[in-house]
């Protein structure tokens, strides 16, 4: 155990995870000054069309509910045959074979949130059954929750292994490891989590699940993108990012794309590396283009 435990802390010096927030905090408010009025343009709002999750995780959901929203992502090709199509379809496992079954439209990835999700709070034979099933049933895409707890305990040992097993059950399928970062207390967490979490195998690391107060905020979006571009900097493996949770306009989505651009750089600004879990924005950004409201979903 203390040989393992030595050797996330060995990761975690590689890195500077003592990170100062008011740097960040002046760093983001001159990216919103100066970046964000020059990406807002009908070619930047169309690529975050199509990074777009469309999601549907509520106590409601059923088989008729879910797929009345796959048949509003298959009809909006045909009525939108000039704009991007979303990225990914997300639901509960139980619906993966549903959605996977029902998806028209090519490119648009049936995804499911995984492990025990919003909490992570099962045993973790639980949490990799579940995903296994999931990926069995079409999950193309996997989201998981890192253990906050264990995590803000110091068991790093534990948050990694865990991550580790349930990639290890998506086998080539990528997974999102969702950090919470409204709940990891400082952006000095944030960091460490991101390192962590990388290091144990995501494909990309995201803010949250939605389920919590706090949501992405652009400080903790900045702080991940460092990581990402350090960690690809030590190993040359490009991991994707998802701020997710509280993007509530158009301009929320156009902050985190010019902090990716910022930081990251266009190698990043594509439709797999760079998503955002906002089932609002596809509606925001159709009545900016169309410049009148629109409900298409």
């Amino acid at each position: 155990m203390e040989e393992l435990k030595s050797k996330y802390e060995q990761a975690l010096a590689k890195y500077n995870c003592n990170v100062d927030e008011a740097t960040v905090a002046a760093a983001v408010k001159k990216i919103i000054e100066e970046r964000v009025p020059k990406n807002d343009t009908e070619e930047v709002k169309k690529f975050l069309l199509g990074s777009v999750c469309m999601t549907t995780l509520t106590t409601q959901d059923s088989a008729e509910s879910v797929l009345k929203l796959v048949e509003k992502v298959n009809k909006f090709s045909e009525e939108y045959p000039n704009l991007p199509h979303v990225a990914t379809v997300v639901t509960y496992p139980r619906f993966a074979q549903l959605v996977a079954d029902s998806l028209e439209v090519e490119g648009v990835i049936p995804t499911v949130v995984s492990g025990a999700f919003p909490s992570s709070q099962a045993l973790i034979e639980i949490k990799v059954a579940e995903t296994k099933l999931a990926v069995q049933d079409g999950a193309e895409n996997v989201d998981i929750v890192m253990h906050v707890g264990e995590f803000l305990s110091g068991d790093y040992e534990t948050v990694c292994d865990e991550i580790w097993e349930q990639k290890a059950a998506c086998g080539d399928v990528p997974m999102k490891v969702i950090l919470e970062t409204g709940d990891l207390l400082n952006l000095s967490n944030v960091k460490k989590a991101s390192i962590l979490s990388m290091y144990a195998g995501a494909d990309y690391i995201k803010t949250s699940t939605g389920k919590e107060k706090v949501g992405a905020t652009p400080e903790a979006v900045y702080v991940m993108c460092q990581a990402i571009k350090e960690y690809y900097d030590q190993t040359g493996i490009m991991v994707g990012l998802k701020p997710a949770g509280g993007i509530n306009s158009v301009k929320d989505a156009l902050t985190y794309y010019s902090i990716v651009e910022e930081i990251l750089g266009e190698k990043w600004l594509t439709n797999y590396y760079f998503r955002l879990g906002t089932s609002r924005l596809p509606n925001l950004i159709l009545s900016d283009l169309a410049g009148k409201e629109v409900k298409f979903f």
